[in-house]
Parts: C-alpha cells; sequence; structure tokens
C-alpha cells in the first residue's frame, strides 16, 4: 500500500468516527428511550397477569363446581348404600383408654370396636409391652341388613357417650358407650364395661328401635372377628405349635381347630350353638363369650411368614341370634388373659382346657398330681430350676420300685446269658424259630419274664409323656431364668450359629446338649445290663441313635423340659449304679438254676392244650392201608 492510499483510509476513518459521535443521543434520549421500553414490557406483563387471573377464577369456578357434584355424587352414593347410616361413613378417629390394673384397652370410635390390648401385667419375649393386638390388625365387624342395604359397623363412626378420653377401673367399674345413631331415636350401642382386677371386659350390644330398621326377615346378624397373632415368645415355630383357635359348644366340652398345631392352614365349622370362642397362643388368649350362645360360626387360621413378627391370622364369622323387639340387648363378654391353668379354672366356662395338657389320660395326671405338686413346691421355693429338680427328684422316687424291678428282670436274663449262648450253638443260622423256642422255654423254665425290664418302662411311660406336655405349657416358667438359661419356657442358647442347620435351627442348646449326652450313657449302660446276645441289631442301632435324635427334636423346645430330662437322667444312671451294686447275681443265678431243676406243675388250661394238641397229632397221622 502506497502512502496516499494509507491517508485517505485514515480519512475515512476520522470521518466515521467523527460522524457516530455527532449522531449518538444524548443521556437524557437514552433514559427517555429505556422508560418507553419498561413501559412496554410493564404493560404487556400487566396484560397477561390479569389474563392469569381470570384464568384462575374461572378454574376455581370449576373445581368448586366439579367438587361441590362429587361431593353430591359421592352422599348420593353414601345413601344409596348405607341408608340410614350414610352420615357416619365420615369423622376424624378418636380413641377411649379403659384400664384397671391388669388390662389396658383402647376403643376407637371407627366402628365402635376395641382399637388394641395390652396385658400390664407382663412383657414380650423382647421385654416390650405385651400387647395381644393393635390398629388395623384386629377386626371387629357387625353386619347386618337395613333397609335392604349391607352394613359393616367397622366403616362407621360412632359416638362417644361420654366426653372423657380415659377411665380408671382401678377402683371401681368404668363403662362407656358407643353410639351408631340411625336417625328418628333409632340406634345401636356398643356398650364396654371394666372392672378392678379382672381380664373380663364386659361387652353388650344394645338396640333401640332397630327392629324398624333391621325388618324381621332374619333373626341373626352375623361378626367378624379376627386379628393375626403376634409373636410374644423367642421361639417363633415353637409357639406357633402352641397356637390355635378354640371353642366350646353350648352343652358340650371345648375343642380346638384341627390340625391347629401341623402347620397347615385349618378350617372348621360349627353348625350348632356355641358358647365361646378363642384366640389362643403359647401362654395368653383372647375369648369372646357369649352370656346365652351363639347360633352358628366358622372359624379359621392361616400361617403368616416367620419374619413378619406374626404366628398366624384367626379369622371366625360367629352368627348372632336376634329378637324382634323393640328394645334388644345381646350381652358379651371379652377375655383378655393368660393361660394360667389355676387361674383359668377360677374364671370357671371350662377355660382351664385353653391349657394343652396332653390327650385324656396324660391330661389327668397333669391336672390331678403334676400341677398340684408344682405349686405346692412354689409356695415355698422361688427358684423354678430348683423347683424342676426336687419335683424329678419325687417322681424318680415314686417310681424306684419299677426301676428296681426292671434292673433285676435285666440281671436275670445276663446271668442266664452262658446258657442261652450254649441254646445258640445247638442251632444253625436257619433255625432261628427253633433256637427261639428253645430260648423261651429256658426262661419259662428258670422262672424269668423277658418282659419284665419293659413293663415298668411301660408304666412309667404316661408320666414322662405327662410332663413333656406339663413344661412348655406351664406360663409360671416364663421368662423365669436359671443358670445359663434366661427363659425356662423357651430355648436356652449358648451359642448363635451364623447359618442354620435343617431341623436342628441357628443355636446350640446347652440344656438340650447335655440331655443327649446323658440319655446316651444312660442308654448304654443299660443296654450293657440287658445285652444276652439275642437282641435284633437294628432295635439296638435304633436305641443309639435316638439320643441324637432328641438332640435334633429339643433344640428348640422348652429349656425347662430339657433340663428336667437331663436331671432324670442322672438320677437314673445314679439308681442304676447304687442297685446294682445292691444286688448279688450269684445269688440270682443260683436260684434261677434250682428254678429250672424243680418240675414246673401245669395249669388245667395247659394241660388241656397239650391234650388237644396230641388229639389234631393223632387225627392228622394216615391211617394204615388193610
Amino acid at each position: 500500500m502506497d502512502r496516499k492510499s494509507l491517508i485517505g483510509l485514515l480519512l475515512i476513518g476520522g470521518l466515521l468516527i467523527a460522524y457516530s459521535i455527532w449522531t449518538r443521543p444524548s443521556k437524557e434520549e437514552i433514559a427517555a428511550n429505556q422508560f418507553r421500553r419498561d413501559s412496554i414490557q410493564q404493560v404487556e406483563f400487566d396484560r397477561k397477569l390479569e389474563a392469569l387471573k381470570v384464568q384462575q377464577e374461572q378454574d376455581s369456578i370449576a373445581q368448586k363446581e366439579t367438587s361441590s357434584t362429587n361431593n353430591d355424587l359421592k352422599q348420593d352414593n353414601r345413601e344409596r348404600e348405607l341408608g340410614s347410616f350414610a352420615a357416619l361413613a365420615e369423622g376424624e378417629e378418636k380413641y377411649i383408654t379403659l384400664e384397671n390394673d391388669k388390662l389396658r384397652i383402647l376403643i376407637s370410635n371407627k366402628g365402635g370396636q376395641i382399637y388394641s390390648v395390652e396385658l400390664k401385667e407382663y412383657q414380650s419375649w423382647d421385654k416390650q409391652a405385651l400387647i395381644l393386638f393393635e390398629g388395623g390388625d384386629h377386626e371387629f365387624n357387625l353386619k347386618f341388613f337395613a333397609d335392604n342395604k349391607a352394613i359393616a359397623t367397622q366403616n362407621l363412626f360412632f359416638v362417644p357417650q361420654s366426653n372423657v378420653d380415659q377411665l380408671d377401673a382401678t377402683n371401681r367399674k368404668q363403662s362407656i358407650a358407643m353410639r351408631l345413631q340411625a336417625g328418628d331415636g333409632k340406634y345401636m350401642d356398643f356398650v364396654y364395661s371394666l372392672e378392678p382386677e379382672s381380664y373380663r371386659l364386659g361387652f353388650e350390644i344394645k338396640m333401640n328401635g332397630m327392629d324398624q330398621v333391621l325388618g324381621r326377615a332374619n333373626p341373626f346378624i352375623d361378626l367378624d372377628w379376627s386379628y393375626p397373632l403376634k409373636q410374644q415368645e423367642r421361639g417363633a415355630k415353637f409357639e406357633g405349635q402352641y397356637s390355635n383357635i378354640y371353642y366350646k359348644y353350648f352343652e358340650d366340652e371345648v375343642g380346638h381347630l384341627k390340625g391347629g398345631r401341623t402347620g397347615k392352614d385349618g378350617y372348621e365349622d360349627l353348625p350348632t350353638k356355641v358358647k365361646w370362642i378363642g384366640f389362643k397362643q403359647q401362654f395368653f388368649s383372647s375369648v369372646l363369650l357369649a352370656e346365652d350362645h351363639f347360633t352358628s360360626a366358622t372359624i379359621s387360621t392361616s400361617n403368616m411368614p416367620e419374619e413378619s413378627g406374626y404366628l398366624k391370622l384367626c379369622s371366625s364369622t360367629i352368627s348372632i341370634p336376634v329378637d324382634s323387639k323393640p328394645s334388644v340387648t345381646i350381652p358379651f363378654s371379652f377375655y383378655f388373659m393368660p393361660n394360667h391353668f389355676k387361674k383359668l379354672k377360677e374364671l370357671g366356662h371350662e377355660f382351664s382346657e385353653l391349657v394343652d395338657l396332653g390327650w385324656p389320660f396324660i391330661s389327668w395326671i397333669n391336672k390331678w398330681f403334676v400341677i398340684n405338686i408344682f405349686h405346692y413346691l412354689e409356695k415355698g421355693i422361688g427358684n423354678y430350676g430348683i423347683i424342676i429338680i426336687i419335683l424329678t427328684i419325687l417322681f424318680k422316687t415314686v417310681l424306684l420300685p419299677l426301676s428296681y424291678k426292671s434292673f433285676v428282670s435285666g440281671a436275670k436274663m445276663r446271668v442266664l446269658k452262658p446258657q442261652i449262648d450254649e441254646i445258640g450253638k445247638k442251632f444253625s443260622k436257619d433255625k432261628a424259630m427253633e433256637k427261639q423256642q428253645a430260648t423261651m422255654a429256658l426262661y419259662k423254665k428258670a422262672g424269668v419274664n423277658p418282659m419284665g425290664g419293659c413293663l415298668p418302662m411301660l408304666l412309667q411311660m404316661p408320666i414322662w409323656l405327662a410332663l413333656f406336655r406339663f413344661f412348655p405349657a406351664s406360663i409360671e416358667l416364663r421368662q423365669q431364668s436359671f443358670l445359663w438359661a434366661t427363659d425356662l419356657s423357651s430355648y436356652d442358647s449358648i451359642l448363635t450359629l451364623p447359618f442354620t442347620i435343617p431341623a436342628y435351627g441357628d443355636h446350640v442348646s446347652l440344656f438340650t446338649l447335655l440331655m443327649a449326652i446323658s440319655m446316651a450313657i444312660t442308654t448304654k449302660i443299660n443296654m450293657s445290663q440287658t445285652d444276652t446276645g439275642q437282641g435284633m441289631p437294628g432295635m439296638k442301632m435304633m436305641t443309639y441313635l435316638m439320643p441324637v435324635m432328641m438332640l435334633f427334636f429339643f433344640n428348640s423346645y422348652a429349656s425347662g423340659l430339657s433340663f428336667y430330662y437331663f436331671v432324670s437322667n442322672m438320677i437314673t444312671f445314679l439308681q442304676m449304679t447304687i442297685i446294682k451294686r445292691s444286688i448279688n447275681e450269684e445269688k440270682i443265678l443260683k436260684k434261677l438254676n434250682q428254678n429250672q431243676k424243680k418240675e414246673k406243675k401245669k395249669s388245667s388250661f395247659q394241660s388241656r392244650l397239650e391234650k388237644l394238641a396230641r388229639e389234631r397229632q393223632q387225627a392228622n397221622k394216615p391211617k394204615k392201608k388193610r
């Protein structure tokens, strides 16, 4: 670029700069322009805001109209579904507390039903308040037809007939009425009452003018009563085995839902009059009792997952007779109580049958002997482990004559073993029958009963079974500690395993281990004392396997039961040692040899049998041909 061109460009640039400066607006003009732009934006914003307000007003009006329409439709639906009870379909749930020194009960205005029940004298296995049920777990639903409409009381709000929210029945009886208003002086009341020092909660259904509402077509109303049984003890599986639905027919004995201890769901129809129905756990029960009777009922149970914290769902549908009168009162009673045999016996109504003490004969031993002795010892001894020891000693002492007889019988068979061995040498293996006959002949000649050792053991079996049912059913042992066991009604655990062994569990029970070891020792000694070489090898193997089987079976059982068997086995060992030293086997053998030399006088019956045998043998001989 030459000098002239450069000068030209600089002149043009200077002219452009001068022009821009000359044409630039002043500060006043800039401010005025900015004001105009802001004014335009504000007007636009105000216009949009006004339009939004108009739209919101229109939406609000439309919403109100829709809500009003929906409410009208909802109300119409309620009136169609509930009739006179339509106004009671909505409300705020509130609670009234009714308690004495034993029970704390919450009653809800929704459904007029019991919301929760707490037994104040007890705690759950993890030291929490012992609550039988609470909240939505419990269903108490009266179902009936009113003006041809199906009514369920659990969906309706009752009106408390008192302004108090807490009633204390520690010193005097307290009552509360929950009213279901049907209009025009027609209503239904649920009346609850509680007395001092009582497990009984009085319950009445009072109807006034309800005959006009219910009609006369059906003289019955149905009641759905159900709730899941909460886990209260340490071992849920073991507790579940003792949880079931019990019932009593109006003029008959107490029964229970079949298969309740099998772990399967159950269902049963009770077609005749029923006096009471009870949801029973291992140590606690809830019972609904009719002052007169229930017409019929259906009951069912369904198992729940162990990790849920519940055992099984107990359900019942009960038919209640209703008189077609202007004023009707139907009295009932709730019992929320521990399964303490003596206390249940005092309450009557055959509630004591809720304590499962075994089959009739076994139950009779427990009711008349074991329980009475146990409670007698309980009066003077505070430690239940010591009580178990003393109880075991008492029963082993009573059974000592049978044990002695059994041991002597074993000693007789033992001293005859050389002679039995000689008989065995005379017969080959294919002549087992002849060998057995010869052995039995020896026993008979020596005056030895081969079953003499088994019979005393069989006579002891009822007591063994009675105590087997007594300890797991005894609430007295619940949460009572002894040595390392913290709860004699549940299993003791000295080691928690990081895994679960099938049929055994995830823990090691020391009492069960000691029981199995002591059982193995006493079994071995007993087998050595009675071994004559004639036993079945398979039977011997089963005898030795029994302690191992018991180890698996009892690992999750009540530690009090395992402790009892351990003490019993140790006493048996001691008795066997003492009896063995007191018996002179040489004298026994001498006496048995003398018996063999004596000619046994045949009984008339035996003589007749031998005569018949000879005559039959003679008749069966082939006749010689002439």
